[in-house]
């Protein structure tokens, strides 16, 4: 058993060192570590940080000497959670459209469209108010590294406002142009095809890393699609797809073709779709929140996983259909719902957000990651879905430092 290892000498700083001792079971992501699984499960662990990096991890009692030092107290220890799927840039939300749902009601006046029309009527100011303060909502429970996409704007000004909002605050931009087709353009979706990829795709690139369309009926079709990501492409984005998610379609086949970072939402799937994700390094990234606010199909996790597929857990968090920016709820939805077990759960919201975003310096807790890290008030990361909708976020670390 590995019960320790330390960053090379070129990966540490001058800064001043602190070790986070006495914690029951760190979830480390590395299967070199601790028990050998792929979560690297160290009992009886410390970390050592040095400035905004892991330095040190193992067995609490052969922690070297640091600055400072934190008792965790016997509480469980996790890499802070990736959130790869996030649609902040809004106003608004849509109380009454949920409402309708949830008592088995039609909702015609809403939709896409309602935030759409309340985004573009807001200020920059507000805008970013926003995004900040989900943000920092996320941040409380253990969020510390956030995507967020554009897709309520729908017009030149609009995609390229959200974005420049959205990189004030996280580095994990998406241009999501193709939402929906906008609503001047609905009777020529050609039209806004060549705008999406033409005079919109120009002004919003400099603020981007990352392209998305929502490939399904009633949005953009697997053509229009590979034309949108082909031409993000071309400006050095790149591609993630909106695929599947209610019904069966090209959107995940498309994202492997392409090379996509991340297929998103994969509810229904083909046993060929499984296979395509199984012999690519596209991420199968599933969205829990958004089936239970729909109360729709459950992705098939446990099929992902069984076949191979490297699967995310993200939240979705949008006004419309996953109005949540709880990482934990998602685990627990993900254990009792989708056939994940904690352990699978927990390592598809951190380091298989991190997969998904083609990161490998968050989403661990082992020598040279960024120094995330999230103290469960619970002595395993079991309780997430144990305990479901318990506030476990005990303390949070974001580059080192304490911010919750």
């Amino acid at each position: 058993m590995n019960t320790g290892t330390t960053a090379p000498a070129s990966a540490r700083t001058t800064a001043r060192t602190t070790a986070i001792t006495n914690i029951a079971a760190l979830v480390t992501n590395d299967p070199s570590l601790g028990d050998g699984s792929p979560i690297g499960l160290i009992q009886d662990a410390a970390v050592v940080m040095d400035g905004d990096h892991v330095v040190w991890v193992g067995e609490s009692s052969k922690a070297p000497a640091t600055d400072n030092a934190v008792d965790a107290g016997g509480r469980a220890a996790v890499p802070g959670y990736v959130d790869s799927h996030s649609h902040l840039v809004f106003a608004g939300d849509r109380t009454q459209e949920f409402n309708a749902r949830m008592s088995g009601r039609p909702y015609s006046a809403g939709g896409i469209r309602t935030t759409v029309a309340a985004t573009r009527a807001a200020t920059d100011a507000q805008l970013s108010a926003n995004v900040a303060k989900y943000l920092a909502e996320g941040l409380r429970q253990g969020t510390t590294t956030q995507e967020t996409k554009s897709g309520y704007g729908l017009t030149v000004a609009d995609e390229a406002r959200a974005l420049r909002v959205a990189a004030d605050h996280t580095d994990e931009v998406t241009y999501l142009g193709a939402h929906i087709v906008a609503p001047e353009l609905a009777d020529d979706p050609a039209a806004y095809v060549d705008l999406v990829t033409g005079d919109m795709l120009d002004a919003c690139a400099p603020y981007a890393r990352w392209i998305d369309v929502f490939c399904e009926k009633g949005a953009f079709d697997g053509d229009q699609a590979r034309a949108i990501l082909t031409a993000g492409a071309a400006k050095g984005l790149v591609p993630r797809v909106h695929a599947n998610q209610l019904s069966y379609g090209p959107g995940v086949q498309l994202a492997v073709e392409l090379d996509a970072a991340s297929a998103d939402h994969c509810t229904h799937l083909t046993d060929a779709d499984v296979d395509a994700l199984a012999h690519s390094r596209t991420v199968a990234t599933l969205l829990p929140g958004a089936e239970f606010s729909t109360r729709a199909q459950w992705p098939d996790a446990r099929g992902l996983l069984d076949a191979g597929a490297t699967v995310a857990l993200s939240t979705d968090c949008n006004p419309g259909s996953s109005f949540t920016s709880s990482m934990a709820f998602c685990v627990a939805l993900a254990v009792r719902d989708m056939g994940m077990t904690p352990d699978e759960a927990i390592w598809s919201a951190t380091a298989g957000g991190a997969a998904a975003l083609r990161r490998t310096d968050v989403g661990r807790l082992t020598p040279g990651a960024r120094a995330d890290l999230v103290l469960l008030d619970a002595p395993s990361h079991v309780h997430l879905a144990y305990r479901p909708g318990v506030p476990l976020t005990w303390a949070v670390w974001r580059s080192g430092e304490r911010v919750h």
